[in-house]
Formats: C-alpha cells, sequence, structure tokens
C-alpha cells in the first residue's frame, strides 16, 4: 500500500481563500489589539498621561522659542533669539546623553520619572513667571535659554527611564502595538494639536488682549500648560503605574560605581550584534535624513519651487511617517522584525535615492512619500526590537546611547549638508543637446542614498535571524502569512535518495533493490518509508489509508496528517541516519503531499509545500527518482494484491492529477529528478539507479570484490525475505 500527497496546479475558480491566507476569528492586528492593550490599567495610565506630556511638550518647543522671540524687535533679532533657543534645546544630549542612561539603570525608574517631571513643572513654570518680574528682555531670553538647558537635560534622564520602563506593562508579544500607539500619539497627533492649540490662543489673545505684545501672552499660556502636564504624569506615576519600577528591581546593582556602568553600558552595545546593527542602522538612516533636511530649501528651489514646495514636501515626509507606523505591521504580516528593519532602512534609504534623480514635484512628493514610511516603519521596528531584545538591566544605557547618537548625528549631517550645498552650486551639464543642471544638492542626496543603504544592508546581516532563507520570498511568503523557515543544519556525510510515483509503480521493490545492492557493496543504508516509519507513523498511517473505517477525511486534515508524519520521521529517522553517514533511501517524501493533496485534491500547492518546508526542516532530498507509470496500469497491478486502500481507490482522474503533478515537478528541476519507465523490468530500473546513485556517494574504505552476478545474488536473497 502506498500514501502520500504534491500539487501541480493552483487554486481552480471559486474556492474560496485558504486558512492561511485569511484572518483568523481572534484579530489582533487592528482595533482589537489596541483595545487589548488598552485594556491594561498600568500602560493605558502611562499612554493617557505621556499623550498629554507630549502635547505639552510641542506646546513647549514652539512656545519658548517663539517666548524668546516676541521679547526683542526686528526680524535679525527675532530669528537669533529662537535659533538659541532650539539650539540650547539640543546642547544637553551632547553632554549628558550617555550619563543619563547609567542614571535610568541604576535608579528605581518611577521615582526617577517623577522627581524629572516634578523639576520640569517648575523649570516649564518659572519662565513665564521670571517674564513677569522682569522689564529687561535680555535676561528674559537669557532665563529662558538656561532654564531650557536644564529641563532637556532632565529630559535626557527622563527618556531613558520611560522607554526601558515600558516593556515592563505589557506582554511581550503586545509590544510592537503599543509602541504604534505611543509613536503615532507623539509624533502624529500631538504636533497637530500643538500647533493648533497654539494657533488658537494667539487668535484669542489677539482678539481680547489690550496691551502688547500679544505673542508672549499666547506663549506664556502655552508654557503653563506644559509645566501641568508635567505635574499631572508625575502624580499619576508615582501614585498609579508602581509597576514602572522594573521587574528586576530587587536585583539592581547599586554598588558598581557610574563609571563602570557606563564602560558596561557602551561594551554591550559593541559586542551584542543585534544592538551593534540597531545602532548602526539607526544613525545611517538619521545621516541620511539630516542631508534631506539639511538640504530641504535649496532641493525646492531645484523644483523651481519655492517656501511653498519646502512646505509640501515637508508636510508628505511626516505623512509618510505616519503611515510607516501605522500600517507597516500590517505591509509586512509575518516578516522577522529584524529582517524589516534592515528592508526599511533600504527602503528610506532609495527613496532619498529617487529624490536625487527625481526632475518634477510629482516625483518628489512619491519619493518623499518613500522616504518617511521607510523611516516610520524603521522607527517602529527598532524602538520594538530595543524593547523586546535588550534586557532589564541594561535597557536604559542602550536607549540612552541611541538617542545621544542620533541627536549628534542629525546635528552634524544637517550642519555639514548645509554648509556643502551652499559652497557647491549647481552647474548646467549639455546631455544630448539638453541642459541638465547637476547641483550639490541632489549628489549630496545620492550620496546620502548610497550611505543610507550600504548601512541598512549591514544592520541587515548583523542582525538576520534567517541567514540562508531568501530576503525576497521570505517577504512575500509573509506578505501572505507563510513565512519561510529557518532551515536545520545541513547534514553532512550521509545521502538522501527519494522514490515517488503513482499506485503501483513499483516503488517498494525498487528501494529494497537499491537497498539491498548498496548494502552488497558494503555502504550503510537505511530503508525507510511515509507514512509509517516510526510508532507513530503506523497510527497516522492507518487513520490515512485505512479504507474499512468509512469515515472520510478533510483534503487539509488529510494534509496535516502526512506533516506530522514527515515531521516525525524526519526527527527521529532521516535525519541522525544522515548524521551518522548512512544512505538514507525513502519510499516516499515531500513530492508525494505536493502531488497526492496540492494536484489529487486540489489544494493550494504553495500552501501544501510550505507546510512540508516547515515539517521537515527544509531538508532535501540529494536525488528523487521517480518511477512513471500509466495510472490504468498502474492500479491494475494493486489490485491484484487486494483490497485497495483509501487512496488507491480514487478515481482515474484523482490518479491522472497525480501523475501529472509529478512530472511537472520533475520538468521543473532535472538536476535533481530522475525519471525512469516504472514497466521496464526492475533489474534494469535498479541498474539506472545505481548509476546516478554512485556519483552521490562518498568514497568508500573497502569496496568488496563481487561480481554483478553475486551481488544480483543477495539482492534476489534479501527480496525473497522481505515480509509482504
Amino acid at each position: 500500500m502506498n500514501g502520500g500527497a504534491r500539487g501541480g496546479g493552483g487554486r481552480p475558480p471559486g474556492l474560496p481563500p485558504s486558512p492561511l491566507t485569511t484572518p483568523t476569528a481572534v484579530d489582533l492586528s487592528g482595533f482589537a489589539a489596541l483595545n487589548a492593550i488598552l485594556r491594561i490599567r498600568p500602560f493605558r495610565r502611562l499612554w493617557l498621561v505621556l499623550g498629554m506630556a507630549s502635547l505639552g511638550d510641542w506646546l513647549g518647543l514652539l512656545a519658548t522659542a517663539t517666548f524668546a522671540s516676541a521679547q526683542v524687535s526686528g526680524d535679525a533679532a527675532k530669528g537669533l533669539a529662537f535659533g538659541s533657543v532650539i539650539a540650547v534645546r539640543l546642547l544637553p544630549a551632547l553632554l549628558l546623553g550617555p550619563v543619563a542612561g547609567v542614571l535610568a539603570d541604576r535608579f528605581d525608574r518611577r521615582y526617577t520619572m517623577v522627581v524629572c517631571d516634578l523639576l520640569r513643572f517648575v523649570l516649564f513654570g518659572s519662565i513665564p513667571v521670571v517674564a513677569l518680574f522682569t522689564a529687561n528682555a535680555a535676561a528674559t531670553i537669557g532665563w529662558a535659554a538656561i532654564a531650557t538647558f536644564f529641563i532637556e537635560t532632565v529630559t535626557m534622564i527622563w527618556i531613558p527611564a520611560k522607554e526601558a520602563a515600558v516593556p515592563n506593562l505589557i506582554p511581550r508579544a503586545r509590544l510592537e502595538k503599543a509602541n504604534q500607539l505611543t509613536l503615532i500619539t507623539t509624533y502624529g497627533l500631538t504636533p497637530v494639536l500643538a500647533a493648533g492649540l497654539l494657533a488658537g490662543i494667539n487668535a484669542v489673545v489677539v482678539a481680547t488682549a489690550t496691551t502688547p505684545p500679544t505673542g508672549a501672552i499666547a506663549s506664556s499660556i502655552a508654557l503653563y500648560f506644559n509645566a501641568f502636564s508635567r505635574l499631572v504624569t508625575a502624580v499619576v506615576v508615582l501614585f498609579g503605574i508602581k509597576e514602572i519600577s522594573g521587574r528586576d528591581l530587587a536585583h539592581r546593582d547599586s554598588t558598581t560605581g557610574l563609571l563602570r556602568q557606563f564602560i558596561d553600558g557602551w561594551r554591550y552595545v559593541a559586542r551584542t550584534p543585534l544592538v551593534r546593527g540597531l545602532v548602526l542602522g539607526i544613525l545611517g538612516a538619521f545621516a541620511g535624513g539630516g542631508v534631506v533636511v539639511g538640504t530641504a530649501q535649496f532641493y525646492a528651489k531645484s523644483l523651481g519651487g519655492g517656501d511653498s514646495t519646502f512646505s509640501i514636501l515637508f508636510g508628505v515626509l511626516f505623512i509618510g511617517l505616519g503611515l510607516g507606523i501605522a500600517f507597516g505591521p500590517r505591509l509586512v504580516g509575518a516578516l522577522s522584525r529584524r529582517r524589516w528593519f534592515g528592508m526599511s532602512i533600504m527602503l528610506a534609504a532609495i527613496s532619498v535615492g529617487g529624490l536625487a534623480v527625481s526632475w518634477h514635484l510629482t516625483l518628489a512628493v512619491i519619493a518623499t512619500m518613500g522616504v518617511g514610511v521607510g523611516a516610520g516603519m524603521a522607527f517602529l521596528s527598532g524602538t520594538t526590537l530595543l524593547g523586546m531584545e535588550v534586557t532589564d538591566d541594561v535597557r536604559g544605557r542602550v536607549f540612552a546611547f541611541v538617542q545621544t547618537a542620533v541627536r549628534v548625528v542629525l546635528m552634524f549631517a544637517i550642519s555639514l549638508s548645509g554648509v556643502l550645498v551652499g559652497l557647491g552650486g549647481s552647474r548646467d551639464v549639455q546631455i544630448a543637446g539638453l541642459g541638465v543642471s547637476v547641483s550639490s544638492t541632489r549628489l549630496l542626496l545620492l550620496a546620502a542614498a548610497i550611505f543610507g543603504a550600504a548601512t541598512g544592508f549591514t544592520a541587515l546581516r548583523q542582525m538576520d535571524d534567517k541567514p540562508g532563507v531568501p530576503l525576497f520570498a521570505d517577504f512575500f511568503g509573509s506578505v501572505r502569512g507563510r513565512p519561510l523557515g529557518v532551515p536545520e543544519a545541513a547534514v553532512q556525510g550521509g545521502v538522501f535518495v527519494v522514490f515517488e510515483g503513482g499506485e503501483g509503480a513499483g516503488k517498494s521493490t525498487q528501494v529494497q533493490r537499491l537497498g539491498a545492492a548498496l548494502r552488497a557493496r558494503g555502504r550503510p543504508v537505511v530503508v525507510t518509508r511515509e507514512p509509517g516509519a516510526t510508532e507513530v507513523g503506523l497510527r497516522i498511517r492507518r487513520m490515512l489509508l485505512d479504507s474499512g473505517t468509512g469515515t472520510a477525511l478533510a483534503p487539509r486534515a488529510e494534509a496535516l496528517l502526512y506533516a506530522a508524519d514527515r515531521a516525525h520521521h524526519v526527527a527521529s529517522v532521516v535525519r541522525p541516519a544522515l548524521a551518522r553517514g548512512a544512505i538514507v533511501i525513502s519510499d516516499r517524501y515531500v513530492d508525494s503531499s505536493l502531488a497526492y493533496q496540492g494536484a489529487g485534491r486540489i489544494l493550494p500547492v504553495d500552501e501544501v509545500s510550505w507546510l512540508s518546508a516547515w515539517a521537515t526542516g527544509g531538508l532535501k532530498p540529494h536525488l528523487v527518482v521517480l518511477l512513471d507509470i500509466d495510472p490504468a496500469v498502474g492500479l491494475e497491478r494493486v489490485g491484484d494484491r487486494g483490497e485497495p486502500d483509501r487512496l488507491e481507490g480514487e478515481s482515474a482522474e484523482f490518479h491522472e492529477r497525480v501523475r501529472c503533478a509529478f512530472l511537472d515537478l520533475a520538468a521543473a528541476d532535472p538536476a535533481r529528478y530522475l525519471v525512469l519507465d516504472a514497466s521496464l523490468p526492475p533489474k534494469e530500473l535498479t541498474d539506472a539507479v545505481l548509476a546516478r546513485v554512485n556519483p552521490l556517494l562518498p568514497p568508500a574504505s573497502e569496496q568488496p570484490s563481487l561480481s554483478d552476478a553475486e551481488i544480483e545474488s543477495i539482492v534476489d536473497g534479501e527480496l525473497e525475505r522481505r515480509p509482504t
């Protein structure tokens, strides 16, 4: 009796989509997932207060700068005051960023966040208060700059404490969705609300104020709001989210010195391939982003536009960023997040290259959208990986290192690219009689694209958790819900030969003849079959092939049972034998599933193929011998043996589909297949198989000196002793 399963055809029209490609009954990819996350009380409370705090921070960023510029008159003075306050916000990252991570890991994160928020409450509130008690504009601006410096210093400690604490509040599997929600709130909703709120405050103040300066009054209101939001955050974190303290608080190291912890954190980044790849990719992405920002005004002019063109591209960039964060996980499906991170950076880099060669605003908008989408997906996947993969005891230092390095690289890229663009200018080059403008802006964008793609590729190689699995095949499979599995380690020394074919083709006879012939030559041989090579397999075989039960077996259930037998068979018989250096000869393997369940049962062949590849760990035979026979002839042979089993009793059309599927497989991979006419004499078939197998065998230490007649006698003797 023979059982098997392959497919040579796709899905016939009218069949419903496969369950492997449709949403499950419990959909955790959309609003249901968000609801599940928000039902976690500690995270919900943190998200709410951080949303209000983020709104206050964006108001503070805008209001602090506009407050300073409102204290002076004249465009030059206003511009200097505005830029000075913004620059002061970036300075603490250069000086205190790495040390902040040490503090976040050393002390209780809840109390760290509370103290930082209370300090920021005082500092934000002090800026407008000082202005009330002094008429000196220089003193007001000076204190605004000093307060801003201290605010950013405190923030550098608060951020890694918060980022390191979030993974302790939610299950690991929901961290990505939680990061989505947080990032969309922080970078999508609250900046728009902040700008609109500040504009609304300005409008109300202008309409109601009787004395100038109205800009300073509006900014003061925004700063008071920001201060109040920090007070609320401190109270909620202190009394309502005790889980922020961390899972390993009792074991946190408080004896090691700050310098030693600082050095240990940097060593962890340098020695951990995942973190090293993440940092490299993030820095490469932000370096490219800095070049885009630094050249943006000049690039808008190269398109024949001005401030309006710049505004369009700036808006499209943030729209793409939000789309990448919001819909990236649904786009890539089950793709490994490590691979997704590297691919996202390369997408952003390729899009920057598209900007470099765009000659029209429409093309530039499309490329800018690609930059935003790639950056948003990289931001989300990178943040999630840091939260999931970095241990709690060093997480604060790693987050601090990343945010510090990002700010430094971003500032350097923006400033350097701005200088280079100003020095380079543009040149008109005649190409085929056409004047083409080649500017330093476009050359810098092209260089940033190349650098970003290189860093993304390097990060992917360092972080890849599926080495040897084709990247794009894995991506397209993941989009459909069927990611490629990681192949198990290749087995050295053995040779794996499989016999395939329809019913009555004589596979069992040829398996035994080949095994006997190789043993007669002194080769270690293991003869096996599917299904039924193990105790578990025998039970599965009875369920699959016994026609006396009278119970119909659903096609998908049949495919799963074959996969279960195959997984156990490979793990317990085939791989161990190959590892010993034996020649494994199997009566049926994966191609039978593709033929019988794929083509015969008309199941989607790619799903059956994926299922078998997963069950076997990607193990492929060195040679597949297909014994081809007309189904009518083969079934006539089977009928002479007695009552047919479940598969042998199928219709002639079923067996014809199976035969065509086998032949299609052989035609698609002739180097792996040996197709023989099963009607030939058994000895002739065995000789043909031996001629193909011999080159695959390793050199034998001792070759028995037996004649062909003696070997054939041994083979016939073994066949006579074989149980029926």
